[in-house]
Order: structure tokens, then C-alpha cells, then sequence
């Protein structure tokens, strides 16, 4: 409550209402003790200062998430936080450590999925939005890490959603704890589907709910010391047992009644059942049906359920028989009988109904009649049989059908736990308590004095443990608390339950005195609690008693309270039961010595349930408690109301208020330093001027404005209940006083501003006039000046006019003349020059004529002279080929005599070509001076023709000018003589270029000719190596027959036999070639030619390959290092390839170099963090994987037509050799003997090097991504962070200042990461697109972790938050442009999400913008899951700013109701994408353009002779790849 004091004109405030409890307004007088308010509702309304509660107006509009941050912690201020967040479909709310959870009566998917759970995984509890999740994690890792057991109290009334929230907790215990399997199912699935069986054994419909939990529920799930589940037991507690035969309209029996009767047409008449309405237990009330709920199918549900638990089917049959028994045991009625006070079966109607309930429980018709109506007394000397009267029979059939429901219960109970199995070993568990709620109804029996005697004592370990919280909240911050006095409810406890005057004790003695009834129950209570102040007695009745609960007074009616207490089973019911023939029916009643000797024992169900409750309080203090409190918004059941009062009760009932109450008692304000200071330093401001200690900067603050009672603590400020207010007063004082002085100095402004622009404007018309005044005086002056300007010029122009045309005149007399003279010079010099030029051209033409036939003629002699020599040594190579001993020795002669004349062939080649050239270019230059000459030709017959012309006008015009002879005959007859010569010069020139066309001709001729005979002789030098190979098989045919001969005529006939059968097959060497030689011994009756060949070629094959196993290696130890780039290409990769395509490998069947390599590729990056190194790699493996990409082809996958070629060797030597004759042409042969105008056809060997070699480049490219990202994770959560760490330590005004640590620093740290790597990945040449895809994960995980974090955490989803992060956003940006689009590509779009969510942030007056804007302008991407979470998350504690109107979040609640049964549009959270976004194709595309053509080999393997072809035509190789 709010004094007099703190309460001030324009304070806003909260004041009771009768219809909304309470409702804001804002104080417009204050006299004395009352104040008038006018209200929100448009209302004016007078109270007392001592009902009106302070408001914080600067409370955010979506509430808070954790009520001690209230600023006034009152009743009206966590209701109106409450509804706020209601509102805004924020369902779960934090007091402390206490979650509120209010049921929506919607779904809500996107809240208890997968990704939730894995989001509050470990997560500090506060850090994120409230949620059962954070409990229920909260309470798993104390348990983990402190070792104490936990339990999590879940308690509301009647459909609040206890069980929904239950369920919630078990799923993610599971989650958490994984999942023992027992018997085939694991723990929690047999927990959760136990839930089905119990609600339809347990559950009702009430007034309040349709499935109402009619019991209490203790869920103990077992761990082992590894934190994971293994084993669990269900408790449950005061079974309402008199709903079996009593039930008041509206209300339902429970279900199982309705779903036997709705069961399946042969079930229903084997249980000989019906219509509901026909059983007495079912018709006392007119509901016989639920909305939505189908009983035949629940009843199918139910049964599937007991099969997953574990019940068999003979059991459900023997549990359903029971129920439909209990059914017709109701229908019996009871009549008097022959005998006096006798009674018996009304008609025959109940005699059907008695004859099938024995049926059913198996047993005798008379003997279940006599138990019903009949008692047997047993005494010290007789058995004596009393009758009972139609009223106490119908009691004792009442209390059979209870007995028999209570104990089917029970075995239903034990059924489970047993199934579920218990950990005897287990130390540590965790308790889920769902247990009803407070109730306080019109009449109040005997089930609400035992539920409302449970949530006292609830209340008190409650309370308990709020105080201990407290006491620890007031121990850590360092605070004197010893003097706040502890609220207790014992007094109301030890009323109900103390020894041997409680009320249950009272209650028990009443039930043993057969003539007791409630009367005399009642006035012994009057009697007894007199005086107590919980104990109350009302006015008008007689027998009904009131106790003043902690959650407020309740009436209970004494009618039917010792019938309930009493639990005793009638030794007649024990007997027949137990004698049944059906075993589960005698098992629920075995026999028990002791009830042999009594005729009954009586047993008090209150007694039994303290006993119950007190274990469990013994449970929950050995454990460490955790609070659920569920709350049901409105009794309609419908989502989107919000019933106030309704509300209010039920946290007045769930122990929120007195937990409120509690903390009120102590400091119930707690602010931080930080928050203290900012919001109220503005009552001191000197005092922050000149200190920069925010604790002592709070308490000098405290100690000006004069308030008393507060503590100091470590991190926080405490302030006493009422100071808040009072504070709050002196800032509005301080904002009102501050107001009136800025509207003051605004309209001095304003006037002053007014007063200058009326001075300016007259000013500017003064000025205005003078100035047209000066420019018409100007104007007239310019005027005058201009007419004397004009007559000046006018005269100049017309004498300089006639001077010139004067001097005109003579001029172009003289200039006629000396052009002329000038023209004749001319013509002599040029005719002069082209005769000089004509005889030097003439005189080269025939020098180099008689050169280039010399030349020719040399060329022509030497070549026919090669050709007589090479067929010379053809025919005696053939000669000695015929002789079989000197066959090898020939081959290798003939093979060098091959290479001798290619190369030669290719000089005689070149030379040429060479010789063609210079022809060409000869005549060209020939056909130029021919051109030149003729047009000079041209020219000199057009400046005749001109000349002559010009003679003729001047001989005409020689009357004009006499002084000048206009023809000149000695130059005439000059130029004539000299126009003959040049005549028959250019006539002999055309003659001599048609003569040396057709030399021309003849010369190409001749030359296609000796083309035509080269081609034709290296034709034959091809035949020739193809005649050798042919001869060389041949020659291994004749060996091996001899072989065989010589063993025919040495071995014996076994032998000789075994060995004509023994087919040779060649044998792969480990490079992948084959070898064909046969070891056998050499007998001594071989030729010494053969026996001398045959060793040679041994030895040479096996030193070929002992070659090769030491190249490769040599490779592998030279590319295993780093030897580096050139030009901006990986020398490894590119060695390896050469190697490889040298060698032939890849069309090698078999091979074992490409494991070799793969294993080298899989040391070199294992166990390696430098990311250096993993660039240099992965660098390497793509650019290997684009060549074999651009080299191979799949065997049969690309159809080619077969050339005409030599058959392939199938030896070492002939397959390294093979690239000689690979092509008829020799102009396409490369002197590596690599052939790249055509695809290789790969065998499998190289086709799964390539597939490893692509798994190696996605690997490798995982590994860089993943510590990247590793490495970023730290930061982004230090930048989501960093706004409210820094607000933590300063202030906005820089004045008041007291951090120094740089936000901007974290993502520094990032941009520095980013830098690193991309500095790295430039460094080895790492192909473009892998460094965009890099980087776009990057940019994809840094969006994903940023996004998630704005929508689970409010404190980031603040106005100065989203400048922060668009800060570092720009920061990013800017990277993304200085690295360019080649290296960043799309990493900048891939933060689309989070640039739109701060971008919506950011904005100041969001209240005016629509839905529409929002979703096509603003955030396109976002969804409206996503969007409806920043809605309503939002707040600003800077400016104040609002979120959107509501209109926009009704529209946006619309959409989600909805969309609600679409999995895929209910989830708000990003998933992060770990593929790998590139393929083999990708990259093959991206380096099309590379030139490997400048690439230098490792320098280590140039020394090696055996490595020579790596420096070889490496551009002819590269060139043609390219073409591919």
C-alpha cells in the first residue's frame, strides 16, 4: 500500500474494483487520507490512500519475465505483469525461482519441440525466456553436479494444465537423462503411457474441468550415478473413492464407467451392459457425454495403453468384469424382508443385477446377498447374525462398490510401477509432483478438508523454502536480515492434525462410537476451538465449520464426513471376495490372520492420507524443491480470455502471494547499481558528477533524498516495501519540476525566433527596394554607353573592310605564281625517287632469287640422300630380322634408329616450314613493290593529265597576265621522254612479276610433292615400329614353344604333362602394369643367343620396376612437404598428375599408388589444428580432383570410334614408350609422351582414387569451416551479450560514465577471425568457390546463432541492443565489401534474418506501423512466429519506445491460430546447415580457366633423371587439356 506521502497529483496508480479486481488510473487530488483518481476506464472514483497501490509507469508494455524485477511487487502489479504477457502469448512467467505457467487452451508446438530442448540444454537458469524446460534442467544439473536429489512441485486447480506441465518435464528429463530400456520400452514412454490408464481410472468430469485428476501423483524418476534414468515409481494419493456411488450434476462418474459402456458391441455383452443411463452410480446426474471426446475410442486408446504398460489381456478382461460389476452392484435395491428389520433384493430386476455382479466377481449369488444384507457378530461364546435393515444394506453395497473401485485402483498402481520396474542401487532422483490445487467450492466435504490440508502443508515447505531463497539472496549480497520475521501456517496445521486434540483426531474418535453422528461431531469441535482464531463457527448452521486457510476462509459441510473417514472392509466383503474363483479378484483381497478373530477393524482414511502426506513431505525435504504453479485463465475454457479475479484467487491459492507476502516482508526492490543510479540519479546529479563509484554513488543518493531502513549490498540495492513509491514521488517531482523549465526556455525560444524573423523580413524588403531603384539607374546608363560603342565600331569596320579586299588582291596574284615554280620542283624530285627505289627493289629480287634456289637445291640432295641411306638400312635390318638369335639385339638398334629419324623427320620438318615461310614472305613483298610501282604508275599519268590541263588554262588566260610565259617547251619535251621510259619500265616489271608468279607455282608444287613423299615415309616408319612389335610377339611365341619342347624331351611324362597344361598369365606389378614373363629354369640344351636374350630381358623388367617402386617413392616423399605454389598454382597436385598420367596409371586394372597417396593425404592432415596447413591441402586435393575430373572417363560411359592404332605393350617398357606411336601424326606427338587430346578411359582404381579424393576436399573444407565457427562461438555470445554488460557498467550520459570495456571489441575479434582466415586461404591459392562457401556458412551460423539468441532471450531483443548489433552488422559489411564478391560472394544475404530483426529494432515509432508494412517492407523473411516473438519481446529502457500496436499483434495471433497444425510454420528458431554445398562438378567449372601451362615441377625430383619428363612440352599438354 502507498502512504500519503508518496502519493502525489499525476502519480499513476492502482485501485480495487469489483468487476476487474483492479484497474490503473491516475491521481488527480489529494486531500488528507483521500485521494479523487480518475481511472482508465473513464471513471472518476474517490479512496483511501490506504487501498491505492502505486503503478511503475515505466514497467515495459510485455511485462516481465522474472516478477522480482517488479518494481512494485504488489498484488495488482504481478497480476497486471501476468496479463501482460498473457497478451502477449507469453504463457510462462518467473517469481524467483517459481514458474507461473498459465494454460493458453491452444496449441503451442513450437514452444516443446526438439530444438527448445536443446536450446535450454545447459543453459544458466534466467538466461533465457521462462519455460518448464529451464526447471526441469535446473533441477538435472544440481542433481548431476551437486549430487542431491530434487523434486519439482507442479500444483493449480482443476484444468490450470498440471498434467500438460508434467508431461513437459518428463519428456525433457528424459531427453536429458536418455532413455533405459526396461523389458523392450524405455522408462519414460511406459511413465507417460501410464498416464492414459490413470486418467481413466482416476479422472472425472467436475464443475471446473473435464478431466479433472481425482488424485495426487508422485512420479520418482531413478538415475545412475552416469545421470541417466533407471528406473521410476508412482505414488498416488486420496483417491476420491465416493465419487463411485455419489455424483452431483453436471458432474461425471469416472471415465471408465462411460468407456466400458461405449466399448465395442461384444464387450458390452459380455459384461451384460448398456446404456449409461440405465445404472444408478451413472444416472444421478444428467452428463452423460463429453464434448470432443468419443468414449469408444478412448476405451480402444485405453486399452492399447495397459498393453504398452505391460497389463495383459486376461488382466484388462478381469479389470473391466470388476468395473461392470461395481455397475451393477448400484442397480441393486434393497426392500424389507419377511424377517423384522430383515431386508432383501427389492425385485427381480435387482435380483438380475445381484445374480450378474456375482457372475461377474465369480462367486456365490447367496453368499454376495448375504453379505449385503446380513452381519455376523462374533463373541467370546457365540456367533450371532444380525439382518440390516433396505437403508444400511444399500450402505453396505455402497461401501463394497467403493472398496472394490479403491482396491482396483491400487492394483492398477502397483501393476505400473512393477512393469516400469525401481533402482534399488539409485542415490539420486527427481520427483514430479502433480497434485490438486487449493479448492474452496459452494459445499465443501470431506475430499476438500484432506486436499486443502495437503496444500497447507504444502504451503508451509513452500514457504520454507522461499524463505530459505530469500536468506540466501540477503547471505550472498551481504545484508543483516536477522530481524525479518518468518510468516508460518503451523497454528492451522497443528488445528487440523495435532495430537490428540486436531480435528482429524476428534474426527477418528467420532468414527469409533457407533452412535456418532456429524451433529455431535460438529458441537465437539465448537466446543474444542472456541477459542482458536483459524476456527470459526457459522451464523447460520448448525453443523458447519470455517478455517481460515493462508489462501483464505472455507466452509466445510459435516454430513458425510465420518461415512468418508471411515476405511474399513466388512469381514463379510473380505470373505466372499476373497473366496472368489476369479484369482484377481481374491488377489485384491487376500486373507489376514488377524481379521480372522475380529468382525471388522476399523481404519480412518484421515489417519491413513496424514501418515501418506507426511512421507511425502520427508521426500520433498530430502530433496532440493523446485515450483510450478499452473493457472487457469478463465473457467470457459477458451484461449485469448483473461479473467482478473479468477486469476488472483488462484495465485492467492498456489501460494504466490504468500510468497510475495514473504518477500514484502523483507527487501522486496532490488535493483542493481547500474539500473539504481540510472533511474535515479536525477534527484542527486552532482553527486554522479563528481564520482565515478556506483556504490558509493547509490548510497550517497539514499542518504540525500532521506530514506531510511535500506541495505547496501554487494551487487544490488534493497530497498523496504513503500520506498520504491516514495523515491518514485521525488522523480516526479524532480521530471515535473524539470518539464516546467523546459517549457519555459521552449517558449523564450519560440518568441525569440519569431521576433528575429520579423526583423529579417523587413530588413529584406528595404533592401529589396534600393535595389530596383540602383538597377533601373544602372540600366539607364549601360543604354547610353552602348549607342557610342556601336558608332565606334561601325566606322572601324568599314574602313578595315575596304583595306583589305585592296590587299587581297595583289596577294593572290603572287601566290599563283609561286606555286607553280613550287609545283614543278615537286614533280621532278618524286619521279626522281621512284626511279631509284624501282632499281634497288629489281636488283635484291634477284640476288635472293638465285640464294633461295641454291638452298633448295642443297635440301633437295640431302634429303634424297637420307632416303637411299634409311632404305639401305631397312633392307638390312629386314635381313637380320629373319634370324631369330639377333632379333633383340636388332630391336634396340632399329628402336634408336626410329628416334634418330623422327627427330630428323621433324628438323627436315621445321627447315621446311621455315623455307615456306620465307617463300611467303618473298612474294609478299614481291606483290607489295609491284603495287607500290604501279601506283606510282597511277600517279605519275594523273599529274601529267593535270599538268596538261593546267597548261591549257593558262594559255587560255595569257591575255590576264603578260608577264609570266605560261609554257615551257624544253620541259615539255623533258617529261615526254622521261613518260616513255617509265612506260616501258612498269611494261617490263609486269612481265617479270607474271614470270615470277609462274616460278611461284611451280616451286609450291614441287614442295606438296616432297610433302606428300614424307608423309609417305613416315607412314612407313610407323609400319615399321608395327612390323617390330609384331616380330618381338613372335619372337615370345618361339621361345615359349621351344621352352616347351625341351621340357617334352627332359622331364618325365608327368611332369611333362603337368607342364603342357599350365597356361603362363601375366602378373600386375604394384604401379598397376603387367608383366608376362614366366619363371622358369632355363635348361642347359637352350641356343646361348636365346638363353643370353631371355636373362637380359629378366633382369631388365625387374630393374623397371624396381625403378618405379623407387619413383613413386620419391613423389611421395617430395609432395608429403610443402614445396609450395607458382604462379598461384599447387605444385603438388600438379606433380602427382604429371606422375600419374606419365605412368599411365590411370588405365592400369590394378595398383596400389593410389592408396599410397591417399593414406599420405590422410597423415598429412590428421591431428592438425593449423589452419595453414589444411589451406595448403585442401588447395592441393581440389586442384587434383579438377584435373582426374578433366582427364578421366568412366569404362564404357563415353562411346569414341577406334582409331587405327598399334596394339598396346603390354610390358613396363612398351607402356612408358607407348606415347611415341599413340598418334600418325607426329605434329600432335609431345615429347613427354603424354597424349591430351582425348580423355582417358579410367579403370575402378583411379575412379575410386578420384571419389576418396573428393571425400578428402569436403573433409578438409568441414575441418576449416568447423574451427571456424568453434572459434567465432565465444564472441557471438559475447556480442549478444555486450549491450547489457555494458549497461551493467555505464551510463548513457557521458558524465556519468563508469565502464571502460569497448563493446565493439567482440566483434573486432570476429572481424579479426575472418581476416585470419581469409589472409590464409589467399596465401595457398584455395580455388574462389570454396572460399565462398566457406564463408557463406560462416555467414549463415553467425545469422542462425544471432537470430536464436534475439528470439530466447529478452534482454537482448532491447532498442540499444539492436543499434549495437547493426553496428557490428556494419562492421561486417564492410568486410564483405573490402574482401570483394570473388572471395565474400553471398555471405552478406545469408544475414538476411538478422539484419531485418534489428533493422525492425532500430525503429523509433514502430506503434504506427501496420502488419502490412511489416511483412512486405521491413522483414519479408521473417515469419510470423518469428515476428510475433520480437513483438512482444521487445522493450526499450532508454527511449521509451513502444512496440506495434496491438492491432498488429492481433493480426499476427490471428495467423498463428491458424497455422498452428503446420509443424513446418510453428517453429520460430534457424537450424544450422553443416552440408557440404559444393560438388566436384562445381569446382571443375570454377578453375575452367586455369593455365597449368606456367607451372615449374618440385625442383626436388628435376635432379632425378627419372623425372626428366616432368619438364617437358608442359604448355602443348596443358593447352590441349584445356580444349577438353
Amino acid at each position: 500500500m502507498a502512504s500519503s506521502a508518496n502519493i502525489v497529483v499525476g502519480s499513476p496508480v492502482w485501485v480495487e474494483d469489483p468487476d476487474v479486481a483492479w484497474i490503473d488510473g491516475e491521481v488527480l487530488e489529494v486531500n488528507g487520507d483521500e485521494v479523487i483518481v480518475s481511472l482508465t476506464s473513464e471513471k472518476t472514483i474517490t479512496a483511501n490512500v490506504s487501498s491505492v497501490y502505486p503503478k511503475d509507469a515505466d514497467a515495459p508494455q510485455c511485462g516481465v519475465d522474472d516478477m522480482t524485477k517488479l518494481a512494485y511487487l504488489h498484488e495488482p502489479g504481478v497480476l497486471q505483469n501476468i496479463r501482460s504477457r498473457y497478451d502477449m502469448n507469453e504463457i510462462y512467467t518467473y517469481t524467483g525461482s517459481i514458474l507461473i505457467a498459465v494454460n493458453p487452451f491452444r496449441r503451442l508446438p513450437h514452444l516443446y519441440g526438439s530444438h527448445m530442448m536443446e536450446q535450454y540444454k545447459g543453459a544458466d537458469f534466467g538466461e533465457l525466456s521462462p519455460h518448464p524446460f529451464a526447471v526441469a534442467d535446473a533441477a538435472y544439473r544440481l542433481m548431476i553436479n551437486g549430487g542431491i536429489s530434487q523434486s519439482i512441485l507442479v500444483s493449480g486447480e482443476s484444468g490450470a494444465g498440471k498434467t500438460e506441465s508434467t508431461k513437459m518435464l518428463m519428456r525433457y528429463l528424459a531427453y536429458m537423462g536418455g532413455k533405459a530400456a526396461a523389458e523392450g520400452r524405455s522408462v519414460e514412454q511406459k511413465v507417460l503411457e501410464s498416464n492414459p490408464v490413470l486418467e481413466a481410472f482416476g479422472n472425472a468430469k467436475t464443475v471446473r474441468n473435464n478431466n479433472s485428476s481425482r488424485f495426487g501423483k508422485f512420479v520418482e524418476l531413478q538415475f545412475d550415478g552416469r545421470g541417466r534414468i533407471s528406473g521410476a515409481a508412482i505414488r498416488t494419493y486420496l483417491l476420491e473413492r465416493s465419487r463411485v456411488c455419489q455424483v452431483s450434476d453436471p458432474e461425471r462418474n469416472y471415465h471408465c464407467f462411460y468407456m466400458l459402456c461405449a466399448a465395442p458391441p461384444e464387450d458390452v455383452a459380455k459384461y451384460k451392459l448398456g446404456n449409461p443411463r440405465n445404472f444408478h452410480y451413472l444416472n444421478q446426474s444428467n452428463c452423460y457425454e463429453l464434448d470432443g471426446v468419443d468414449d469408444s475410442e478412448e476405451y480402444i486408446a485405453t486399452r492399447r495403453a495397459m498393453d504398452i504398460v505391460g497389463i495383459s489381456s486376461d488382466e484388462q478382461d478381469a479389470i473391466f468384469r470388476v468395473v461392470a460389476a461395481v455397475l451393477h452392484l448400484g442397480n441393486i435395491e434393497f426392500a424389507k424382508g419377511t424377517e423384522m428389520d430383515s431386508s432383501e433384493p427389492k425385485d427381480e430386476k435387482s435380483r438380475l443385477h445381484l445374480a450378474t455382479a456375482a457372475e461377474l466377481f465369480m462367486c456365490d449369488v447367496k453368499a454376495l446377498e448375504d453379505s449385503l444384507c446380513k452381519r455376523v457378530i462374533v463373541t467370546r461364546d457365540e456367533t450371532i447374525t444380525k439382518w440390516l435393515d433396505p437403508d444400511s444394506a444399500a450402505v453396505s453395497r455402497d461401501a463394497l462398490a467403493k472398496i472394490v473401485y479403491s482396491r482396483l485402483f491400487d492394483w492398477l498402481v502397483n501393476k505400473i510401477n512393477s512393469s516400469i520396474g525401481q533402482d534399488p542401487d539409485s542415490k539420486l532422483l527427481i520427483g514430479v509432483l502433480d497434485i490438486y490445487g487449493f479448492e474452496s467450492f459452494k459445499t465443501n466435504s470431506f475430499e476438500q478438508f484432506c486436499i486443502n490440508l495437503t496444500n497447507e502443508k504444502l504451503q508451509q515447505h513452500f514457504n520454507q523454502h522461499v524463505f530459505k531463497m530469500e536468506q540466501e539472496e540477503y547471505t550472498k549480497e551481504e545484508i543483516d536480515w536477522s530481524y525479518i520475521e518468518f510468516i508460518d501456517n503451523q497454528d492451522v496445521l497443528d488445528l487440523i492434525e495435532k495430537k490428540p486434540g486436531g480435528i482429524i483426531a476428534l474426527l477418528d474418535e467420532a468414527c469409533m462410537f457407533p452412535r456418532s453422528t456429524h451433529e455431535t461431531f460438529s458441537q465437539k469441535l465448537y466446543q474444542t476451538f472456541t477459542s482458536h482464531k483459524r476456527f470459526s463457527k457459522p451464523k447460520l448452521s448448525r453443523t458447519d465449520f470455517t478455517i481460515c486457510h493462508y489462501a483464505g476462509d472455507v466452509t466445510y459441510q459435516t454430513e458425510f464426513f465420518l461415512d468418508k473417514n471411515k476405511d474399513y472392509v466388512v469381514t463379510e466383503h473380505q470373505s466372499l471376495l476373497s473366496a472368489s474363483q476369479c484369482s484377481f479378484v481374491s488377489g485384491m483381497f487376500p486373507l489376514q490372520p488377524e481379521e480372522l478373530s475380529k468382525s471388522s477393524k476399523f481404519s480412518s482414511i484421515g489417519s491413513r492420507f496424514k501418515q501418506q502426506l507426511q512421507a511425502l513431505l520427508e521426500t520433498l525435504s530430502s530433496t532440493e524443491p523446485h515450483y510450478i504453479r499452473c493457472v487457469k485463465p478463465n473457467n470457459l475454457l477458451k484461449p485469448a480470455i483473461f479473467e482478473n479475479k479468477n486469476v488472483l484467487q488462484q495465485l492467492r491459492c498456489g501460494g504466490v502471494m504468500e510468497a510475495i507476502r514473504i518477500s514484502c516482508a523483507g527487501y522486496p526492490t532490488r535493483r542493481t547499481f547500474a539500473e539504481f543510479v540510472d533511474r535515479f540519479g536525477i534527484l542527486a546529479p552532482n553527486i554522479l558528477d563528481r564520482s565515478n563509484d556506483e556504490i558509493n554513488s547509490s548510497k550517497t543518493l539514499l542518504e540525500r533524498v532521506n530514506i531510511k531502513g535500506y541495505q547496501i549490498g554487494k551487487t544490488k540495492v534493497f530497498l523496504r516495501a513503500g520506498q520504491m513509491a516514495e523515491l518514485d514521488a521525488r522523480r516526479i517531482e524532480v521530471l515535473g519540476r524539470s518539464a516546467s523549465i523546459i517549457q519555459r526556455k521552449t517558449r523564450a525560444y519560440l518568441g525569440r525566433k519569431s521576433f528575429i524573423l520579423l526583423r529579417l523580413s523587413a530588413l529584406q524588403i528595404q533592401a529589396m527596394c534600393r535595389g530596383q531603384l540602383a538597377r533601373q539607374l544602372y540600366d539607364r546608363m549601360r543604354r547610353e554607353t552602348a549607342c557610342l560603342k556601336i558608332q565606334r565600331y561601325w566606322r572601324m569596320y568599314y574602313s578595315r573592310k575596304k583595306y583589305r579586299t585592296l590587299c587581297s588582291s595583289i596577294v593572290t596574284i603572287q601566290t599563283g605564281m609561286r606555286v607553280m615554280m613550287a609545283r614543278n620542283n615537286l614533280r621532278f624530285r618524286r619521279q626522281t625517287r621512284a626511279a631509284v627505289i624501282i632499281q634497288s627493289q629489281w636488283r635484291r629480287h634477284l640476288a635472293r632469287l638465285q640464294y633461295l634456289r641454291t638452298k633448295k637445291a642443297a635440301i633437295t640432295t640431302q634429303c634424297a640422300w637420307r632416303g637411299k641411306v634409311a632404305r639401305k638400312e631397312l633392307r638390312q635390318l629386314k635381313l637380320a630380322a629373319r634370324e631369330t638369335g639377333a632379333l633383340q639385339e636388332a630391336k634396340n638398334k632399329l628402336e634408336k634408329q626410329v628416334e634418330e629419324l623422327t627427330w630428323r623427320l621433324q628438323l627436315e620438318k621445321r627447315m621446311r616450314s621455315d623455307m615456306e615461310e620465307a617463300k611467303t614472305k618473298e612474294n609478299a613483298k614481291l606483290q607489295s613493290a609491284l603495287q607500290e610501282m604501279q601506283l606510282q604508275c597511277k600517279e605519275t599519268k594523273e599529274l601529267l593529265e593535270t599538268e596538261r590541263e593546267a597548261a591549257k588554262k593558262a594559255v587560255e588566260q595569257v591575255h590576264v597576265v603578260q608577264e609570266i610565259p605560261v609554257v615551257d617547251n624544253a620541259i615539255m619535251d623533258k617529261l615526254t621522254v622521261e613518260n616513255e621510259k617509265l612506260k616501258a619500265l612498269v611494261g617490263s616489271l609486269e612481265k617479270k612479276i607474271d614470270e615470277t608468279e609462274r616460278k611461284y607455282e611451280e616451286t609450291n608444287k614441287l614442295s606438296e610433292e616432297r610433302l606428300k613423299q614424307a608423309l609417305d615415309a613416315e607412314s612407313k616408319i610407323i609400319q615399321l615400329k608395327t612390323d617390330m612389335q609384331r616380330l618381338d610377339e613372335k619372337l615370345c611365341d618361339v621361345e615359349s614353344e621351344n621352352e616347351i619342347l625341351r621340357q617334352q624331351t627332359v622331364n618325365t611324362p608327368v611332369k611333362r604333362m603337368s607342364e603342357h597344361l599350365a597356361i603362363p598369365t601375366p602378373k600386375s606389378l604394384a604401379n598397376g602394369h603387367h608383366d608376362n614373363q614366366e619363371k622358369s629354369n632355363e635348361p642347359q640344351t637352350g641356343t646361348p643367343v636365346n638363353k643370353y636374350g631371355s636373362e637380359a630381358e629378366n633382369r631388365l623388367r625387374r630393374s623397371q620396376i624396381e625403378r618405379q617402386h623407387e619413383n613413386v617413392d620419391a613423389l611421395i616423399k617430395c609432395v608429403i612437404q610443402d614445396i609450395g605454389f607458382s604462379q598461384g598454382k599447387p605444385i603438388a597436385a600438379y606433380t602427382i598428375y604429371r606422375c600419374l598420367h606419365y605412368w599411365k596409371l590411370f588405365e592400369a586394372e590394378r595398383t596400389s599408388v593410389f592408396d599410397r597417396l591417399i593414406q599420405m593425404i590422410g597423415s598429412a592432415i590428421e591431428n592438425q589444428e593449423n589452419n595453414d596447413h589444411m589451406a595448403y591441402w585442401l588447395s592441393n586435393t581440389s586442384t587434383l580432383l579438377f584435373l582426374l575430373q578433366k582427364t578421366l572417363k568412366d569404362s564404357g560411359t563415353v562411346g569414341s570410334t577406334p582409331s587405327q592404332k598399334p596394339p598396346p605393350a603390354t610390358s613396363l617398357f612398351g607402356r612408358m614408350t607407348q606415347g611415341f606411336r599413340s598418334s600418325p601424326s607426329s605434329a600432335n606427338l609431345s615429347v613427354s609422351g603424354i597424349d591430351f587430346s582425348r580423355q582417358v578411359e579410367a579403370k575402378y582404381p583411379a575412379l575410386l582414387f578420384k571419389e576418396q579424393l573428393s571425400a578428402y576436399v569436403e573433409k578438409i573444407f568441414g575441418i576449416i569451416r568447423d574451427d571456424l565457427k568453434k572459434e567465432l562461438t565465444s564472441s557471438l555470445s559475447s556480442c549478444i551479450q555486450a549491450p547489457r554488460t555494458s549497461r551493467g557498467s555505464g551510463l548513457r550520459s557521458s558524465g556519468r560514465s563508469f565502464g571502460s570495456n569497448s563493446p565493439t571489441s567482440h566483434w573486432r575479434m570476429i572481424i579479426d577471425s575472418l581476416n585470419s582466415l581469409l589472409s590464409t586461404l589467399q596465401q595457398n591459392f584455395v580455388p574462389l568457390v570454396l572460399i565462398q562457401k566457406i564463408f557463406t556458412q560462416i555467414f549463415s551460423y553467425i545469422n542462425v546463432q544471432l537470430f536464436n539468441s534475439l528470439l530466447l532471450r529478452r534482454e537482448c531483443c532491447t532498442f540499444s541492443n539492436g543499434e549495437f548489433v547493426k553496428s557490428g552488422l556494419a562492421e561486417l559489411e564492410i568486410w564483405c565489401s573490402q574482401a570483394k564478391e570473388e572471395y565474400a560472394g553471398s555471405s552478406w544475404d545469408e544475414l538476411r534474418h538478422i539484419r531485418q530483426a534489428v533493422g525492425f529494432l532500430v525503429i523509433h515509432q514502430k506503434s504506427r506501423i501496420s502488419y502490412d508494412e511489416i511483412i512486405n517492407d521491413l522483414c519479408p523473411i521473417l515469419s510470423v512466429q518469428q515476428l510475433y516473438r520480437i513483438c512482444t519481446l521487445y522493450w526499450d529502457e532508454n527511449y521509451n519506445t513502444k512496440s506495434v500496436s496491438q492491432e498488429v499483434i492481433s493480426s499476427m495471433r490471428v495467423l498463428m491460430t491458424e497455422d498452428s497444425n503446420s509443424a513446418e510454420s510453428s517453429s520460430f528458431l534457424l537450424d544450422d546447415n553443416s552440408s557440404i554445398p559444393f560438388s566436384a562438378d562445381v569446382i571443375s567449372n570454377t578453375l575452367q580457366e586455369k593455365d597449368f601451362s606456367d607451372v615449374k615441377p618440385a625442383a626436388e625430383l628435376l635432379g632425378n633423371p627419372a623425372f626428366q619428363f616432368l619438364q617437358q612440352n608442359r604448355s602443348e599438354s596443358y593447352t590441349s587439356i584445356l580444349r577438353l
